[in-house]
């Protein structure tokens, strides 16, 4: 099975390859395309999504004695872990919710963000003009008022690279990347391919998004018991650009290398492993739609 497809593989995926490279404008189109379908999903559906998210605190009694377990090298304690809230509540609802409006496949990919589908649609056909597929890529983020801050951490196997393929059984191979910082830097491996091929020959360029679910603090000495927990806030979007569009053309890397800079890893980490944080604010100056809030409250 691992090398049934490889042959055809590799010939469409270099076909593919060169055309996001030289004509990415179809690409950044369908990135906006998918981030705008996701913000639409969530903006309509935004009720729903609260509602379901702040259950986690109104059903405090059921887990309360079995809390999850902090993260992090020195928790305050006070704030309870909330990833998989967002993780359930968020994440799969916004794939179950996209698959209404788009025709989506739950391929099987063994590593990646938290929830991986290929999505299609006539728009994305007339938006790259070869294929009507993109694989969506979506990690889900919950932080609370004491780690909001304006980037995120990512790990390898949420970053697509530049997706060299030598050779039909060779694979593809990401060159590496650097996350640079004002005092110090770190190699970079990110593990996503920037195009992936399926069975049936379907051709779906990678498109990353993060989303990132807010959540308050509300005191135990606050005056209404509805309102204590760690209610929904808001909800922050951002886009990635595909590895191609990093890498090769426009090459988003070399006019803004400080993107990517040196995440919370310390150095006895392995750089294969080690983690970066993506910057909204850089993230921001290359197109102001590829960060975007929506208010729960």
């Amino acid at each position: 099975m691992f090398s049934a497809f490889s042959g055809r593989m590799f010939a469409l995926y270099a076909e593919a390859r060169k055309k996001l490279i030289d004509s990415p404008a179809g690409l950044i189109a369908s990135e906006k395309f998918v981030h705008d379908s996701i913000r639409g999903t969530l903006t309509e559906n935004l009720a729903e999504f609260r509602e379901d998210y702040d259950e986690a605190s109104y059903m405090y009694p059921f887990w309360q004695n079995y809390p999850p377990e902090e993260r992090g090298r020195s928790p305050k304690g006070g704030q309870f872990p909330w990833i998989e809230v967002g993780e359930h509540s968020v994440g799969c609802k916004l794939a179950r919710l996209l698959s209404m409006k788009f025709s989506v496949r739950e391929v099987g990919l063994p590593s990646g963000p938290d929830q991986r589908f290929m999505l299609r649609s006539p728009k994305i056909r007339e938006l790259l003009g070869f294929t009507d597929a993109v694989m969506v890529l979506i990690d889900v983020k919950s932080v609370g008022p004491r780690d909001d801050f304006e980037h995120t951490v990512l790990s390898p196997y949420q970053v697509s690279g530049d997706g060299l393929w030598g050779k039909s059984t060779s694979g593809i191979q990401n060159s590496v990347m650097v996350a640079t910082g004002a005092r110090t830097s770190h190699p970079f491996h990110c593990a996503l391919s920037p195009i992936y091929i399926s069975s049936t020959l379907s051709v779906a360029p990678s498109i990353s998004v993060f989303v990132k679910p807010v959540y308050a603090m509300v005191p135990a000495e606050a005056k209404s018991e509805k309102t204590i927990g760690q209610p929904l806030s808001r909800i922050v979007i951002a886009t990635l650009p595909n590895g191609l569009l990093l890498t090769q053309n426009p090459h988003y890397l070399k006019k803004w290398p400080a993107l990517f800079f040196p995440g919370k890893d310390d150095k006895s980490k392995s750089d294969k492993g080690r983690r970066a944080r993506i910057s909204f604010e850089v993230l921001n100056r290359i197109a102001d739609w590829r960060v975007q809030t929506i208010h729960a409250v």
